[in-house]
């Protein structure tokens, strides 16, 4: 293992009618809030109304940030960054899903900075401070609940970066299953591919000597792939829910990467794919992953093949390393698409017409992968495999 510190001072609120929680949780940071939410499924579901029915019992003084994307865009960013300096705003609480979670730390860092937001999100100037703020979450996905992670993209320029800082870890965050039981099936997809992909990026690192956290991964990726056809069946069960939910956000809490350092070389490239197409985030995992895997096996065919054999069930007899490995690779990308996942980005109506922009916009901060290093040639070899 490398060496390493830990570090997560989020609480977790975990289960059903945790939301008389927040009282507590939010009260202790002052009274005036900004609610940061997104095109209005939380109005529709009704916890809207409960949110703010908990907030007006506290008798907090409540601004509101509506339509964050679900790619957040700075634009959004901004226009909260302004509301918070505008209304003296003292904490934030995000209720939504990753897109949501995200905007609200970009807002908390850009409220408490002097210059332009994407400074701190282009890692141009730092962060010295923070507003606080505490989550709602209603989608299992991305785990930015839990972690001080963040992507924003900058629409007009067509850039989209991942930044983060330990000034944005969420105070708190209530995890009621039942918040996501109206979670629409598509967006239920999406989530079981990001958190099986955040699961990946940390499985395929160089660090020796990692037995324990090599069974972490493969234990969440084999209880996902359990739990998801079932949940896909039943979308208010709320067991399936509970268990889903709670893989999101082990899946990227800092756990899994203690010792060592994973690759996040498919993120990027998919970063610069929605940022020139807007396409979902985990649409274009579930199609890049599986050719960045191919791409790269022969980096360490012998970690392609632990996980074909411990997850997938690939039986070796009569079959090289790499042939076990590519099996492996096969079954992963089979299995995403039989839950519903695109496979190609034809899927998404892309054509290789903007590839080598999309490669140039992977490229912005040069060669990337702590597991296997990409350049632009390896970026464009990926997509074309994609198409």
């Amino acid at each position: 293992m490398n060496e390493y510190i830990y570090y997560n001072p989020t609480r977790l609120v975990f289960g059903k009618n945790q939301i008389k929680t927040l009282k507590d949780e939010l009260g202790r940071y002052g009274k005036k809030v900004l609610v940061v939410y997104g095109g209005g499924s939380i109005k529709r579901n009704g916890l809207y109304d409960e949110v703010m029915n908990e907030l007006n019992k506290m008798g907090m003084e409540v601004s509101e940030l509506s339509g964050v994307e679900p790619n957040p865009r700075l634009t959004t960013v901004k226009r909260g960054v302004d509301l918070c300096k505008e209304n003296n705003i003292e904490c934030l609480l995000a209720v939504g899903g990753g897109s949501v979670i995200d905007c609200t730390k970009a807002i908390a860092a850009g409220a408490k900075y002097d210059g332009d937001v994407w400074d701190l999100i282009t890692l141009k100037a730092q962060p010295q401070e923070a507003l606080p703020f505490g989550t709602v979450l209603t989608l299992a996905a991305t785990g930015s609940e839990m972690n001080s992670g963040s992507v924003i993209t900058n629409w007009e320029t067509q850039e989209k970066y991942g930044w983060g800082s330990p000034l944005v870890f969420p105070k708190f965050s209530i995890l009621d299953p039942t918040y996501t039981f109206s979670v629409p099936k598509d967006q239920t997809i999406y989530g079981i591919v990001d958190m099986m992909s955040h699961v990946l990026e940390q499985y395929f690192h160089n660090a020796e000597n990692t037995p324990l956290q090599d069974r972490f991964a493969e234990s969440i990726l084999l209880t996902v792939m359990e739990t998801a056809p079932k949940l896909l069946e039943d979308l208010e069960n709320y067991e399936l829910r509970e268990t889903i939910l709670y893989n999101g956000t082990m899946a990227l809490n800092g756990t899994l990467q203690m010792g060592l350092r994973g690759d996040w070389g498919s993120h990027n490239i998919e970063h610069a794919v929605s940022a020139v197409y807007d396409i979902p985030h985990a649409g274009g995992l579930a199609i890049l992953f599986p050719n960045w895997m191919r791409h790269n096996v022969d980096t360490n065919v012998d970690r392609f093949k632990q996980l074909a054999v411990r997850v997938f069930g690939v039986e070796t007899e009569g079959k090289s390393d790499k042939e076990a490995a590519l099996e492996g690779i096969d079954r992963l990308s089979a299995f995403w698409t039989s839950l519903g996942a695109p496979n190609a980005l034809a899927d998404y109506d892309i054509d290789s017409s903007k590839l080598d922009l999309i490669a140039d916009k992977a490229m912005a901060r040069g060669e990337f992968g702590n597991f296997s290093k990409q350049n632009k040639e390896d970026v464009l070899n990926i997509l074309k495999m994609s198409l």
